[in-house]
């Protein structure tokens, strides 16, 4: 015989076992989401590397450098979004492939590598060589620059027989800042005048770290680093620095109920 009691007791059940999957969900999501500060999740900012790059290029200070360099990501930056580096690297090297994205060891450090759409590398590259006598050949570097282009530098039996380029004109692609020499028999795709960034960068990096050493116990919650006033050392956005720090793992990043704390790492 039908007992309507039974039914409600039955609804209850699966309305408490709904809430229970619920919150197992919400807290399986918010460890995901918390395990580095600004992970993303749908619907909470970007979801794929691409956009993520698009996003992290938003803070590169163009004015800053009178919009003359291309926007640099500095490729650990990634790594202070998704905790998955294969991943990183994997989706980054696709890009490469597709020819969207160019790679550059930007010299300071081994493991610290640029990353560069290919559109706006030729136009800013294109653009700074208006007037110069080195045009023609950067030009012509352009056009043999094969896309998609996956190689960080190139040989000199690669430039004199492959690319067909002459010493001389080897000469001018160093001199417009397109190659920088490697070592003897080779040189670097680089990117021209990227030195002023790079120097801005290691002393904002050096700035912004010191004031989460000298915070109480060396470490500062992400939130209040992030609305520091910055000094005449830093001349990126504080944004910019903290995903460097972050990524580059020269900080530890712990989530707390206050939000994200981060704490320095002594080397």
């Amino acid at each position: 015989m039908f007992n309507p009691a039974h039914k409600g007791i039955e609804r209850n059940d699966m309305n408490r076992k709904r809430a229970l999957i619920s919150d197992a969900f919400k807290v399986k999501r918010f460890r995901n989401e918390t395990q580095k500060f600004g992970a993303v999740s749908k619907g909470n900012g970007p979801t794929d590397i691409r956009s993520t790059l698009e996003t992290l290029m938003t803070l590169f200070p163009r004015k800053l450098f009178n919009d003359s360099l291309p926007q640099i990501v500095i490729k650990h930056q990634l790594y202070s979004i998704h905790n998955d580096k294969t991943l990183v690297d994997k989706e980054l090297n696709k890009l490469r492939e597709q020819g969207e994205l160019l790679m550059f060891q930007l010299g300071f450090d081994a493991d610290a590598f640029g990353l560069v759409f290919a559109s706006d590398y030729k136009a800013k590259v294109l653009a700074g060589e208006d007037g110069r006598a080195t045009r023609a050949t950067v030009e012509k570097f352009l056009e043999k620059l094969p896309s998609p282009c996956t190689e960080l530098s190139f040989s000199k039996d690669k430039m004199l027989k492959e690319f067909r380029f002459t010493d001389s004109e080897i000469t001018q692609l160093v001199k417009s800042g397109v190659l920088t020499v490697r070592d003897a028999g080779s040189w670097w795709l680089s990117i021209p005048n990227s030195g002023k960034f790079t120097k801005y960068f290691i002393q904002g990096r050096k700035a912004v770290l010191n004031m989460v050493k000298k915070s109480k116990y060396s470490e500062v919650l992400k939130t209040e680093l992030e609305e520091r006033r910055t000094t005449s050392h830093v001349k990126f956005q504080m944004k910019y620095h903290i995903h460097d720090i972050v990524g580059a793992e020269l900080v530890e990043s712990i989530p707390t109920t206050s939000g994200t704390l981060l704490r320095f790492v002594d080397s």
